[in-house]
């Protein structure tokens, strides 16, 4: 299978595994509990706690949770680490921003790499 990045239509590669599609998907992931005062960063460290157990490719920055997987893995941890603050009886914000890019993997730490090189740096 041939991948061209500037392609609108990708050719969409099957999991040899599930014999399902296999849709490569990054996600920024934002969990957080609302109402437990000024300070989130422990409801927040549950959910990316989560995230990371799930043994997906991740990194997390001030804002997001990066993941990349195939699309119903990265839905299923999303909601997972948005379930661990939700069934402890906090009201739980979700934010979550994905790219489905079938035929593409590595993006995470591909995609970067391509504004640096644009950018001459």
């Amino acid at each position: 299978m041939v991948v061209d990045r500037n392609a609108v239509k990708q050719e969409v590669p099957i999991d040899p595994k599930t014999g399902k599609p296999y849709l490569n998907t990054v996600a920024a992931i934002q969990v957080s509990a609302a109402g437990v005062g000024s300070e989130v960063s422990p409801y927040v460290a549950q959910a990316v706690e989560v995230i990371r157990e799930s043994g997906l490719p991740q990194e997390t920055n001030a804002l997001f949770t990066n993941v990349e997987g195939d699309l119903d893995d990265v839905l299923h941890v999303a909601g997972e680490a948005a379930k661990k603050l939700a069934e402890q009886g906090y009201r739980t914000s979700l934010v979550l921003h994905m790219d489905i890019r079938p035929g593409f993997t590595g993006q995470l730490t591909e995609k970067p790499k391509i504004v640096d090189r644009i950018l001459g740096e």
